[in-house]
């Protein structure tokens, strides 16, 4: 009974983190906390959560190594609303295959509890960019990763990024980068090949 109201009685703590955007930043992030002997149950992008009471002392060691592999400890409210903004959106980009049923500022609206309005003025205000250009240059990067791995052809990462059709995606694409999606991959296969021929 003793042990129980003793489980009970745990707090936990939100440790909120900058640019913690893979796999690999949450294993610094685990690394670090172990480190300094602090014990998580949660470690997800842009957070972690943790059962013990961290001293000054561990913060500011906590805050040095993430500097490090930068990362960045964060205790500003509107930096880490801006974080959340920025961490659902790689992970519906970049670790989401399915296409979410309503458009992404209801998406964001629901996932964090605030109207979009609110979210998209912190989002500019401290990001200085939109939240639909951060969406956008995230589809891109997503575009490029596929392009480069040269799994699927161009309808299939359109049809994977949810774009209404290849042109769609080509023309963000052009005006994002200045070059269509198959002169990007050309210039790939031919950075390849020269580098190939060292």
């Amino acid at each position: 009974m003793f042990n129980r109201l003793l489980k009970l009685k745990i707090i936990k703590l939100k440790l909120y983190i900058k640019n913690m955007v893979c796999l690999r930043c949450k294993m610094v992030v685990k690394s670090e906390l172990e480190k300094l002997g602090l014990h998580f149950t949660t470690v997800e992008l842009g957070e972690a959560e943790i059962t013990d009471k961290i001293s000054n002392d561990q913060v500011d060691k906590l805050k040095n190594a993430l500097k490090l592999t930068g990362l960045e400890l964060m205790d500003d409210s509107k930096k880490i609303l801006v974080e959340k903004i920025k961490t659902i959106i790689i992970e519906l980009i970049h670790f989401n295959d399915e296409q979410i049923k309503i458009n992404l500022s209801d998406y964001l609206s629901e996932k964090l509890n605030h109207n979009y309005t609110y979210l998209s003025n912190h989002f500019s205000e401290v990001n200085g960019s939109t939240i639909e250009q951060f969406y956008l240059a995230n589809k891109i990067e997503k575009v490029k990763e596929l392009l480069v791995y040269d799994e699927l052809n161009l309808t299939e990462i359109a049809w994977k990024l949810h774009y209404s059709s290849v042109a769609h995606l080509s023309n963000q694409f052009k005006k994002m980068t200045g070059l269509t999606p198959s002169h990007f991959k050309n210039l790939r296969h031919k950075r390849r090949g020269s580098l190939g021929s060292l």
